[in-house]
């Protein structure tokens, strides 16, 4: 059965089509537009009560159930065990997915959702402080992938996994955190890997912005 995506075209949205691109599983679109508010209405919270996107609703959920999924490293989790792929069944793999996923929620998203934020205040004295420190958060964070990727292929180790969706669909934004990733040549290797897939460009290129 189709999956429904109730997302928008942020990065947190992108993790999602990348990661259901990837799993070959069949899903519809539904605009989520929080630019108008449409995150507060009713119908979303019913299956967003934190009112953020992405969420999403999968007909055929554990036991043959329909459920609603929030939050994207929750739908990451549920989306990995409910199709067997890109999470290790168990082993130190498994665990370091759960690491650089939380990783990612905790850190390699917000922060640098807090420099986009800065970045656009347009008041100098209100700018100065939040864009500098978020800007250093920013290239902190960048500092510890370059680290673990000079130690691995992906961010779980040698395979492929939903972490490396999660920090993707942050990473794909670094024009905008104005991070060169030729400072970064670790983390540039692993973007450009991961950029090759085909998967990865169609989960880039669906438009959330229309429902389908």
């Amino acid at each position: 059965m189709t999956i429904e995506l109730h997302t928008w075209d942020t990065p947190n949205g992108r993790k999602i089509s990348i990661s259901l691109e990837e799993m070959g599983l069949p899903y519809s679109v539904h605009p989520i537009n929080i630019s108008k508010g449409e995150q507060f209405d009713p119908a979303f919270l019913a299956i967003s009560p934190n009112n953020r996107i992405p969420a999403i609703r999968d007909a055929d959920g554990p036991g043959g159930k329909p459920i609603s999924v929030f939050e994207s490293g929750a739908i990451l989790l549920y989306l990995a065990e409910k199709t067997g792929q890109f999470l290790a069944p168990s082993g130190p793999a498994r665990i370091a997915a759960w690491e650089w996923l939380m990783w990612q929620m905790g850190g390699f998203g917000p922060m640098l959702g807090q420099r986009h934020h800065f970045a656009d205040v347009k008041d100098e004295a209100d700018r100065r402080y939040g864009l500098e420190r978020y800007s250093k958060e920013t290239h902190r964070l960048y500092g510890v992938a370059e680290k673990r990727l000079s130690q691995a292929t992906f961010f779980a180790g040698e395979a492929l996994s939903i972490a490396d969706f999660a920090i993707l669909g942050w990473a794909w934004r670094h024009p905008r955190h104005e991070v060169d990733l030729a400072t970064y040549p670790h983390v540039k290797r692993w973007y450009d890997r991961m950029m090759d897939r085909p998967a990865v460009q169609r989960g880039l290129s669906v438009d959330l912005k229309t429902r389908r």
